[in-house]
C-alpha cells in the first residue's frame, strides 16, 4: 500500500470527527480543514468571491451548531455540508430579490450601496462560461439549478445530491434531466452537448 493510501485509511471519518466534536469542540477543526476549500470553491462559483467567504464561514458555523444532529450512519459529511451551503445560497438570493424588487419600486438606483452592485458584478464574473450560460442558469427553477450545480460544480454523486437536498434520488435524476434539457434548449445546443 502506498503511503498516501495508508495515510488516508488512517484518517477518521467525518462522522467520527463530528461525534468527537460533541465532547471536544476543537475536534471540529479537522472537518473544517478537510472540506472548507471545496465548500468555498462551490460557493465562489455560485455567488462570487466577496460573498463566498462569508457563506462558507456560515456553513461551518451552522454545521458546528448542528453537529449533534448529523446522521452518523454516513461516513462522509460533504453532502450534509453542501446542503447547508445550498440553503444559505437560497436565503441570500431570496433576500437579494426582495431588495432589488424594493429598489425597482422606489426607482432610486443612485441610493443603491456598493454592496448590491458589487454582488451583481461578482456573480457575473463567476459565470465563467459567459453571459449566455449565466442567463440560462438563472432561468432554471431553483431546485433544478441546485441539482445541476451540485453535480457539475461540487462534483457530488446522485445519492449525495439526494442527501444534500433532502429529496429522493429519482427526483434528483428527473430534476437534473430537466435542467440539462432546458439548458440545451435555451443555449440551442445539440442533445449530447450539455
Amino acid at each position: 500500500m502506498l503511503q498516501a493510501d495508508h495515510d488516508a485509511a488512517a484518517q477518521p471519518s467525518d462522522a467520527a470527527i463530528l461525534a468527537a466534536s460533541v465532547g471536544d469542540p476543537h475536534a471540529f477543526t479537522a472537518l473544517f480543514e478537510r472540506h472548507f476549500a471545496r465548500i468555498h470553491g462551490w460557493l465562489h462559483r455560485r455567488v462570487g468571491a466577496p460573498l463566498a467567504e462569508d457563506l462558507a464561514a456560515e456553513t461551518f458555523t451552522r454545521a458546528f451548531d448542528q453537529r449533534e444532529r448529523f446522521d452518523g450512519a454516513y461516513a462522509d459529511a460533504r453532502p450534509w455540508l453542501f446542503g447547508i451551503a445550498a440553503r444559505l445560497v437560497h436565503d441570500h438570493h431570496r433576500a437579494e430579490l426582495r431588495r432589488l424588487r424594493a429598489l425597482a419600486r422606489v426607482e432610486c438606483w443612485e441610493a443603491v450601496g456598493d454592496d448590491v452592485a458589487a454582488g451583481a458584478v461578482a456573480r457575473a464574473d463567476a459565470a465563467a462560461a459567459g453571459p449566455a450560460v449565466a442567463a440560462a442558469l438563472a432561468a432554471l427553477r431553483d431546485e433544478e439549478r441546485d441539482v445541476l450545480l451540485l453535480v457539475a460544480w461540487a462534483g457530488l454523486e446522485y445519492d449525495e445530491v439526494a442527501r444534500a437536498t433532502g429529496v429522493p434520488i429519482g427526483t434528483v435524476r428527473s430534476r437534473l434531466h430537466r435542467a440539462r434539457r432546458r439548458l440545451r434548449a435555451t443555449l440551442e445546443l445539440p442533445e449530447e452537448t450539455a
